[in-house]
C-alpha cells in the first residue's frame, strides 16, 4: 500500500505563493483521528496465522529443554519454531556485512544472550491460541550470572564510539589547563537505561508469493531493510516489498531491522501461510536497541573572571556482550563552550542485555545534561549568573576543530529566551524563591544543540497533461508531519498550488529516499524533492523553449520562472503557457525526471553544522515531601528555514516534554541476579503524563544557512530533549539548594533538606 496523500483540503488563501512556511495541518491527520490509518499490524492477507514470541527469562546461559510437545498439543496451535527447525538463512545474523547491520537473534542456536530474548516462536490459526501454547512451553535454562550495569563486568577502551568517533580526543593540554585554573570543579552525573515506549509495536506481517516477499511492517529505512533482507534470504531486493506507509512512533527504535521482525518472516516461510508478529510491550525492552545508562565525569577549569579554560568528559557507557555499540555521551562537549583545552575519554562495559543502540538524540541528549549541569556548577563557583557564564563561554567557532559554524544564532536564542521567561529577575543564591503555597520555586537554563545532518535521498516528479504533478519517494512519517512538508515541498518545487499535487510514499518500490533518522529526513528528502522538481521543470522548459510554437520559444532555461502551472519568461511574465499546453503541443501525456538529496562533502569539511537553542524552566518543589513540579518552560530553537511551523513547534514541545522525563522520570530498573528489566510495562516504566506537562511555550528564531543544504534547512527532531534536561535539573538546584547527579531526580534525593 502506497500513500497518496490529498491535498485539497487547503486553505484557499494558502494556495497562492510559496507554500514552504506556511502552518499547515498535517494532511494525515483526519486519517488517524477517524481510524483510517492503517498500520502495519492492521493487515490481514487471506488464510494469516498468527505468531507470539517465547521470549528467555534469563539473562545469560542456554535452553536446556522446551516442552514443544505441550504446546503443540494445544487447540489452535499450528508449529512451534525453534533453533532445530528454524528455516535456513543465507547470511549470519551474526554477520555484519556494513556498519548499519547489528547482530541480532534469530533462533540461531540455544544461547541466551539477554533476558527478553526470543526462544522460540509459536503460531496458531488465532492470537489465543499461539499466546498459550507459549506459555505452555516451559523453558527450563543452564544459567551463568549475569553482568549487569556500569560495574558490572571489567571495563576496557571502546575501539570507536558512537558511528565511528574516535574513543579519545584531546584538543590542548587538559592537565596542564587544569592545573593552572583559578577555579576547578569535578563531579561525577549518571543516567539511567531508556527504553523506546512508541505507541505503536513493532509489528510484522509476512507473505511469501513463491520467491517474492511482502511485507508490512513499521520501519525508518525502508530500503536499508529491503537490502538487509535480501542478504538474509539470499534473493534479489527487488522480490523484496515493504509497505510502510504509517508509523506510530519511531524515536530510533524502527530504524534498524530487529530479530522478531525476521522470526516473523522465517514463521511464514515455515508454515507456507502469511504470518502476523505483534510484540507484546514487555517484549519491546530487549531486542531493539535501547539508550545505555552512563556514568559521566565532568572536570572544569575557568579563570577567577569565569573564562574557561578547560574541559575534559569522560563517559563510562554499557553495551551488549555480542555487539559494538557505544553511546558518544561525551561528545557533545566537542561544540557548545570555548575551551582552549577540551578532551573526550571513555570507557566501556560489557552486559547480559540487548544491544543499546539510537534513541532520539543519541549520545547528546544523556551527556548535555551532565555538561549542562556541570556549566552550572561551575558558574555558580565563579559566582557568576549561570546565562551570563555561558554568554560569556560563547564559541564563536567550533571549538576543537576552528571550523566556522555554517550558521549560528544562538546569542540570539538566549536573549528571546530570557526575555520571554524573565530570567533576569532570577536571584543568584538558591532557594530564594517561593511561592504563595510556600512551594520553593527555582529557575534553570540549558544550552540545546544537535548536528544538522543530511544522508542520501531520492525523489521522483512527474508533471501531467491535465497540470496536476506527482512526486515519490520511500519516505517516512514516524507522526511527525514528514508527509506534509515533503508535499509543501514538492508543491514548491513544481510550481503548483498543493491541491494540485499527489505525494507518494511508504513503499519500498518508491525512490530510496535513506533512513528517517538524525534530525536529517527533511533535509536529504526535501532536497531530493527540490531537485526533482527543478529536473522536470527543467525538462519542460527544454520543450517550450526550443518550440517555435511557444511564446517561451528562444527563452532558455535561465529565462524562464514555474508559477501556478504556467512557465513564465523572466523578462516578460506576460507571456508564457500553461504545462498543458506545452504537454500536450509536444503529444505528451506526462514528463518526468529526478533528483537526489546528497551532502555536500565540501561545506561539510569547511563548516561545522548545527541547530542551537537555549531552554529555561521553572521548577515547583514541595519542600517536605521532595515532590518536583515542573511549572513552567520556554525553548528558543534555531533551526535554519523552517518548513512548517506549526510542526516544527510539536517537534520542539515533544523534544522538551522528553526532556522533562529524562530528568524526573524515565528509568529502566534491571534485577541483577536475573537479568530481567523488573519494570517493562507503560504502568511502572515511567514518562510524562499530561498532569506532568507544564505550560511550554517552543518558538524558533530566524536563521538563514546557505551552507547546510540548498534548502537551508536543519533538523529539529531531536534538538528539543538536549538542553532540556539540564534546565530542570539545574532549576531543581536553583530551588533546593541541592545539586543531584544522578538521574532522574529522586523524592529520596530531597526530602530532609527543606
Amino acid at each position: 500500500m502506497t500513500l497518496e496523500l490529498d491535498l485539497t483540503r487547503d486553505p484557499a488563501h494558502l494556495r497562492h505563493g510559496s507554500n514552504i512556511g506556511q502552518p499547515l495541518a498535517r494532511r494525515d491527520g483526519v486519517l488517524k483521528v477517524t481510524g483510517r490509518a492503517r498500520y502495519a499490524a492492521d493487515n490481514h492477507p487471506r488464510g494469516m496465522l498468527f505468531a507470539v514470541l517465547a521470549v528467555a527469562s534469563v539473562a545469560r546461559g542456554r535452553v536446556a529443554s522446551l516442552d514443544i510437545e505441550a504446546a503443540k498439543a494445544h487447540p489452535g496451535v499450528v508449529e512451534v519454531m525453534t533453533s532445530a527447525n528454524r528455516p535456513p538463512l543465507a547470511d549470519d545474523p551474526d554477520g555484519k556485512p556494513n556498519p548499519f547491520a547489528f547482530r541480532f537473534e534469530a533462533l540461531q542456536n540455544d544461547r541466551v544472550r539477554y533476558a527478553g530474548q526470543p526462544i522460540a516462536v509459536v503460531i496458531g490459526e488465532t492470537l489465543e491460541a499461539a499466546t498459550e501454547g507459549a506459555s505452555l512451553l516451559s523453558p527450563r535454562y543452564e544459567t551463568e550470572p549475569a553482568r549487569i550495569g556500569l560495574d558490572g563486568n571489567e571495563a576496557y577502551i571502546p575501539p570507536v564510539v558512537g558511528m565511528g568517533f574516535p574513543a579519545e580526543s584531546r584538543h590542548g593540554d587538559v592537565d596542564a589547563a587544569l592545573a593552572g585554573s583559578a577555579k576547578t570543579i569535578e563531579a561525577i552525573y549518571e543516567t539511567p537505561p531508556h527504553y523506546h515506549n512508541a505507541m505503536e509495536p513493532h509489528a510484522i506481517v509476512a507473505e511469501w508469493q513463491g520467491d517474492r516477499l511482502v511485507i508490512d511492517t513499521p520501519t525508518q529505512g525502508l530500503v536499508m531493510m529491503q537490502a538487509r533482507l535480501a542478504g538474509l534470504f539470499g534473493i534479489p531486493p527487488e522480490n523484496i516489498l515493504i509497505r510502510s506507509p504509517y508509523l506510530g512512533g519511531g524515536f530510533g527504535g524502527k530504524g534498524l531491522m530487529a530479530g522478531p521482525q525476521v522470526l516473523g518472516i522465517l514463521a511464514a516461510k515455515l508454515v507456507g501461510r502469511p504470518v502476523k508478529l505483534v510484540v507484546r510491550r514487555e517484549q519491546l525492552y530487549g531486542p531493539f536497541g535501547h539508550r545505555s545508562p552512563t556514568r559521566q565525569t565532568l572536570r572544569l577549569g575557568a579563570s577567577a573572571e569565569g573564562r574557561l579554560s578547560a574541559i575534559h568528559h569522560h563517559a563510562r557507557i554499557v553495551t551488549s556482550s555480542f555487539e559494538d555499540f557505544y553511546e558518544s555521551a561525551a561528545h557533545v562537549t566537542h561544540t557548545l563552550y570555548a575551551a582552549p583545552a577540551i578532551a573526550t575519554t571513555y570507557d566501556a562495559v560489557r552486559a547480559d542485555t540487548g544491544t543499546p543502540l539510537f534513541v532520539r538524540a543519541p549520545g547528546i541528549a544523556p551527556g548535555s545534561i551532565a555538561l549542562e549541569s556541570a556549566i552550572d556548577e561551575m558558574a555558580e563557583a565563579c559566582g557568576i549568573d549561570p546565562l551570563a557564564f555561558r554568554v560569556q563561554n560563547y564559541a564563536e567557532v567550533e571549538p576543537t576543530t576552528g571550523k566556522p559554524f555554517s550558521s549560528k544564532a544562538l546569542r540570539e536564542c538566549y536573549t528571546q529566551g530570557a526575555e520571554r521567561f524573565g530570567w533576569w529577575d532570577r536571584p543568584l543564591k538558591p532557594r530564594m524563591m517561593r511561592d504563595k503555597d510556600g512551594f520553593l520555586v527555582g529557575w534553570g537554563m540549558g544550552t540545546a544543540t544537535f548536528h544538522a545532518l543530511m544522508f542520501a535521498g531520492q525523489a521522483r516528479a512527474v508533471i501531467r497533461r491535465d497540470g496536476s504533478g506527482v512526486v515519490e519517494s520511500g519516505a517516512h512519517d514516524m507522526g511527525q508531519g514528514a508527509w506534509t512538508a515533503f508535499a509543501q515541498i514538492a508543491a514548491d518545487s513544481l510550481g503548483l498550488d498543493l491541491d494540485q499535487v499527489t505525494f507518494k510514499a511508504g513503499s519500498s518500490d518508491l525512490p530510496d529516499a535513506g533512513i528517517a533518522g538524525g534530525s536529517a529526513h527533511t533535509a536529504t528528502v526535501g532536497t531530493a524533492i527540490h531537485n526533482a522538481g527543478a529536473a522536470v521543470i527543467g525538462k519542460l522548459a527544454e520543450l517550450a523553449t526550443a518550440d517555435r510554437r511557444s511564446p517561451l520559444f528562444g527563452a532558455g532555461n535561465a529565462g524562464v520562472v514555474a508559477r501556478a502551472g504556467r512557465l513564465l519568461r523572466r523578462d516578460d511574465e506576460s507571456r508564457g503557457e500553461s504545462y498543458g499546453e506545452i504537454l500536450a503541443r509536444a503529444g505528451l501525456s506526462e514528463i518526468e525526471a529526478s533528483g537526489s538529496g546528497l551532502p555536500d562533502q565540501a561545506a561539510n569539511e569547511h563548516y561545522a553544522m548545527h541547530s542551537h537553542g537555549a531552554v529555561f524552566a521553572e521548577v515547583k518543589v514541595d519542600p517536605d515531601l521532595g515532590q518536583v513540579r515542573v511549572s513552567r518552560m520556554i525553548g528558543a530553537f534555531a533551526a535554519g528555514r523552517i518548513i512548517n511551523p506549526k510542526m516544527v513547534r510539536s517537534q520542539l514541545i515533544g523534544g522538551m516534554i522528553w526532556g522533562v522525563s529524562l530528568a524526573l522520570h524515565e528509568e529502566a530498573i534491571t534485577d541483577r541476579r536475573s537479568g530481567r528489566i523488573m519494570n517493562a510495562n507503560l504502568g511502572e516504566y515511567h514518562v510524562p503524563v499530561n498532569a506532568d506537562i507544564p505550560a511550554i511555550e517552543a518558538f524558533t528564531v530566524e536563521e538563514v544557512d546557505p551552507h547546510v543544504n540548498p534548502l537551508g534547512i536543519k533538523g529539529v527532531g531531536e534538538i528539543g530533549i538536549t538542553g532540556s534536561a539540564g534546565a530542570v535539573a539545574n532549576a531543581v538546584w536553583h530551588a533546593t539548594g541541592i545539586r543531584v547527579r544522578r538521574f532522574p531526580v529522586r523524592i529520596g534525593d530531597l526530602v530532609g533538606h527543606g
